[in-house]
């Protein structure tokens, strides 16, 4: 190209340029052939509890939600749905629920998996479909709960199950299965997993290695039968680099947990730079974002870390985030089982920085290309750290060649998260004027954080409704009889951080309650379980500090809990549980006590006193809190009337030790909290293990 004046079509800045020397030309070529097969972009629901305020958004609002997530073109259009395999244990921000709380019994009714795996195939039959446990039931780690491997045919029988479940129940398909969470694997344990999965019918599904960083990578290129076992490695926050022992494997890499970042537009920046540099920098075919939507109470750990946020079903309220449109840049315009070029031929860097891949279709009739310039500060993930490195204006020429030769113009669709000009606002994912190519010729001008697609798909769309509803906080005044689940449903709105309730039919007078289920110590994930035998569920608005809540409750009379509880002002939940403070009245009938505690772990006891008498196995709890004051009842009978510090957080509920516990006729009549400072939501943006 001539030094000098020089136009361009008008995309990105469209201005007239005056350039001092040649702009640098990036081949587009598949003559020489192509790099990896991509594998897709994808979102996760679980580790843990992160989708538990979507399941009971009311319609239309819920399906709007769920078309942003899946529906194709239409929002991120997500390509892998990664759901966790509930291990009734704490797995960030709360527990999700076994498929087989004890050895000898199953039910696949149990969670909202199963309903939000359902959700998204009937947007999208092609989604791929990935478990895996994050913790395992107490029953399966035998002996010791630090890890499930002491007998793996427990594990391999239980995820077998999960998987069959799955299939005989909801015709559900899983594609990939992986091992835990960012845990020890055991090289015996995947190898009987693929022996098992093999001889039952389920060759198909293929195991993901091993979901932590690259470790396995070394044992696979030393153990073969371990290599065949394992059909990909997975890495959760690579940093964009995958190392030299993954790839001499030949294996498909992939990012399998990957973003994690609070969703604001520096989130969409982290979004937008992973999913190209992944595969630049590190060869990874697909990536996964922790989470898919961010859909549980402020302030529990990570608040607002997913694609979008969905937190008050009470109200309909939900936002769409800028990485969801980050994400149809890519997920729009591809689909699983398109390649990428050739680094140097389609993948690489721009010389002023930012980064750009290109894909082909199978039949090599479409062609799409990705490119990113987003900024060091306004595309830090929340880890792993962040070199830094510079990103300037620049002029792109790809120069088509191979088959891409004959292509004459190429459609544009621009976001742009950040914009200089005053009162300017962000462009999100905006069709643009289509690009001539011209004797295999194309180019742009692009400015600072900014993503393209330049792409022959035909489509693509932006897709919209009505704004929701107006953000509410939780109602003050709320209560639950529990009649109108199903039987096993999780209640709505009470959020488990430890431990597994779950609706059950006691039959007359009370007929449908929600028991605590989980009997022993499960094999955990988080400190909440490593540190407690208790359980906990919270629920409404942690900006509450005067309020009553008032529940039935009682014991089991077989594998009963010591006890339970009633709390509020409750500081904490996910994977801090066992530190949370608050006020917590215990009522301890195998002993006729109750506790008045500052702490869930009762380590610091306001005061205690011994229960009225009671002819009933059923028994009505209130508790009391307002300004220095706790008051309580016990079957009408008044327990205590004692001063307590100031402070403010949830209600909850739950059991004083492992085992059975039904409760009933929840009620809350909490004060106004208009006048109260409210909690700046980034202030509790809490690391997890």
């Amino acid at each position: 190209m001539a030094m000098g004046v020089v136009f361009v079509a008008c995309v990105g800045v469209c201005a007239l340029l005056a350039t001092s020397h040649a702009a640098a030309v990036y081949p587009i070529d598949d003559s020489d052939g192509f790099g990896r097969k991509f594998d897709g972009i994808g979102g996760i629901s679980g580790g843990g509890a992160t989708s538990k305020l979507l399941v009971n958004y009311p319609q239309p609002y819920r399906d709007q939600i769920l078309d942003f997530l899946f529906k194709p073109n239409f929002g991120a259009s997500l390509q892998i749905l990664k759901v966790e395999i509930g291990g009734d244990a704490c797995s960030t921000d709360g527990s999700e629920a076994s498929h087989m709380h004890n050895s000898w019994e199953e039910n696949y009714q149990r969670g909202y998996e199963w309903w939000l795996m359902l959700e998204a195939k009937k947007r999208n039959p092609n989604i791929k479909l990935y478990g895996l446990p994050w913790a395992y039931p107490g029953w399966v780690g035998g002996p010791t709960r630090d890890n499930p491997w002491t007998y793996p045919e427990r594990p391999a029988n239980y995820v077998l199950n999960w998987i069959r479940g799955a299939k005989t129940v909801y015709n559900l398909t899983i594609d990939y299965v992986g091992i835990w969470n960012e845990r020890m694997y055991s090289i015996p344990y995947i190898k009987l997993l693929r022996k098992t999965l093999d001889d039952n019918g389920f060759s198909n599904v293929k195991i993901v290695g091993a979901d932590k960083k690259w470790e396995i990578a070394d044992d696979i290129l030393q153990d073969e039968e371990l290599g065949t076992a394992v059909e990909n490695i997975g890495c959760h926050y690579p940093g964009t680099f995958s190392d030299t022992s993954a790839m001499k494997t030949g294996k498909q890499l992939w990012a399998s947990e990957d973003y994690g970042t609070f969703d604001d537009n520096v989130g969409g920046g982290c979004w937008g730079r992973i999913l190209n540099m992944n595969y630049v920098n590190g060869n990874m075919t697909a990536t996964i974002s922790w989470t898919a939507i961010a859909s549980f109470y402020n302030p529990l750990p990570w608040f607002r870390a997913g694609l979008m946020t969905a937190i008050e079903p009470w109200s309909g309220n939900y936002v769409v985030e800028s990485p969801i449109w980050i994400a149809a840049h890519t997920t729009q315009f591809t689909e699983i089982g398109w390649t990428y070029l050739r680094h140097g031929a389609g993948v690489g860097n721009f010389t002023g920085g930012g980064s750009y891949v290109a894909l082909i279709s199978p039949n090599g009739k479409n062609l799409t290309i990705i490119i990113e310039t987003l900024s060091h500060d306004h595309s830090i993930c929340v880890r792993p750290p962040l070199e830094p490195y510079n990103v300037s204006t620049q002029r792109v020429t790809f120069q088509l060649k191979g088959s891409f030769f004959s292509i004459t113009s190429l459609r544009v669709w621009h976001s742009r998260l950040f914009n200089g000009a005053i009162n300017d606002t962000d462009t999100m994912f905006e069709s643009q004027q289509s690009l001539e190519v011209v004797n295999g010729m194309v180019q742009l001008d692009v400015a600072v954080d900014e993503v393209y697609t330049l792409t022959t798909v035909k489509g693509g769309k932006k897709g919209s409704y009505p704004r929701p509803p107006a953000s509410q906080p939780f109602p003050n005044t709320y209560s639950d009889d529990f009649e109108g689940y199903a039987e096993h449903m999780e209640p709505y709105n009470l959020a488990q951080q430890t431990g597994s309730y779950e609706i059950i039919d006691v039959g007359p007078p009370h007929n449908k309650v929600v028991r605590q289920m989980v009997l022993s110590q499960p094999v955990h994930w988080c400190q909440a379980e490593g540190n407690t035998n208790r359980s906990i569920s919270v629920i409404g608005n942690y900006n509450w500090t005067d309020v009553t809540v008032q529940i039935d409750a009682r014991v089991g009379a077989v594998n009963g809990s010591s006890g339970y509880f009633v709390a509020a002002r409750v500081d904490r939940g996910g994977s801090s549980s066992d530190q949370a403070e608050g006020i917590f009245l215990y009522i301890l009938p195998n002993t006729t006590t109750y506790l008045l505690s500052a702490d869930f772990e009762h380590n610091h006891i306001i005061m205690a006193g011994v229960l009225p008498s009671s002819s009933s196995d059923w028994n009505t709890v209130i508790l009391t809190v307002q300004a220095g004051y706790a008051t309580a009842k016990y079957n009408n009978q008044t327990l205590l009337n004692e001063s307590i510090p100031p402070s403010m957080g949830f209600v909850a509920i739950g059991t004083d030790s492992w085992g059975i516990v039904d409760f009933d006729n929840l009620m809350i009549k909490a004060e106004p909290v208009a006048h109260q400072r409210q909690k700046d939501n980034t202030l509790y943006f809490k690391p997890t293990e």
